[in-house]
């Protein structure tokens, strides 16, 4: 399972989008590598890759609603803690082998909880940032 990142996942945030997308790749990319694609090194590399870059594109994400004062930080905050405990759990399956099971885990509860998360929580801190700058986020 591939997803494009197009105009329905912009936040209008251009750093942000820039994230999103380097993610949603490199996201797209283990869901193919789960499906046998790849070798397990293969997934173990792009599963690194989402742990290094996860946490600074979080990191980005967080300091830019503290700097604002964005009103729903908290609920925010507690999703992306969320996704780093599911990634987590992928990460730890994963070393008992590339399974059907763990391709279907990387497909539902990565690649859809983070383009949901685009979509719902990252367009509405998007919308705050740029409104809260005069419409020059960037």
């Amino acid at each position: 399972m591939k997803i494009i990142f197009d105009k329905t996942l912009e936040t209008g945030v251009s750093w942000q989008d820039k994230q999103h997308k380097e993610l949603l790749d490199r996201m797209s990319a283990l869901s193919e590598a789960t499906d046998g694609q790849l070798e397990k090194e293969e997934i173990s590399r792009l599963l690194d890759f989402l742990d290094e870059y996860v946490v600074v594109h979080f990191h980005d994400e967080e300091r830019a609603m503290h700097e604002s004062g964005f009103p729903k930080t908290l609920p925010h905050l507690e999703k992306h803690m969320i996704f780093i405990e599911e990634l987590a759990r992928v990460e730890a399956e994963l070393g008992k082998g590339v399974s059907a099971e763990l391709a279907e885990k990387v497909r539902v509860k990565l690649l859809e909880w983070f383009k949901n998360h685009i979509c719902v929580m990252d367009k509405e801190l998007g919308a705050f940032l740029i409104k809260k700058s005069g419409g020059r986020a960037s």
